[in-house]
């Protein structure tokens, strides 16, 4: 484990002491759950940017091929 040092705004901490109390979770516990469920939001939100971009990319050639598709004239099935 590794040790790190905090500045926490004053009301952050006083409302966290007062959701430990009523938790009875160790302060550390909670900050480790904390920065674990912190971190997986962003790692959705940073996937989530990497897919838009991605289908920013293509999105004017799949316009294109669909567009294509539908002028194609199939005939009559038999």
């Amino acid at each position: 484990m590794k040790t790190v040092s905090l500045k926490i705004d004053d009301s952050i901490f006083g409302e966290t002491e007062e959701i430990l109390s009523r938790v009875k979770k160790p302060r550390n516990r909670y900050i480790n759950e904390a920065l674990n469920h912190y971190n997986k939001l962003q790692r959705r939100l940073i996937l989530q940017k990497k897919l838009k971009d991605e289908s920013d990319l293509v999105k004017s050639d799949s316009m294109t091929i669909l567009k294509e598709f539908d002028a194609v004239d199939y005939g009559e099935a038999i």
